[in-house]
């Protein structure tokens, strides 16, 4: 892991991706939670995609997956000016 937390800064910054959340004290509200979360944003879907395909993150990926375990999931965000409601009326994607 040591090799893959060297080498990750350098492989996010040529695509504009930054660290959100990594890791850090949790409070649990409701439900279990407890596993660590650590959230990459990036300028949009497109960009998230093309790091995890780059060639500087696929020399580095089998680092992370030979010492770890975990999901690896890519989402789609709303806009700044997003409300609640706006899944009601078709303003965000659903699952379901």
């Amino acid at each position: 892991m040591k090799a893959y937390l060297a080498n990750i800064d350098d492989t996010l910054a040529p695509i504009e991706g930054q660290f959100i959340i990594h890791g850090g004290v949790r409070t649990v509200l409701e439900g279990e939670w407890t596993e660590d979360l650590i959230v990459i944003a990036f300028p949009d879907l497109a960009h998230a995609r093309g790091w995890y395909e780059s060639p500087a993150y696929q020399r580095i990926v089998a680092f992370r997956t030979g010492n770890s375990s975990g999901d690896v999931i890519l989402i789609e965000g709303v806009p700044p000016d997003h409300q609640a409601t706006d899944v009601l009326t078709g303003g965000a994607r659903r699952r379901g």
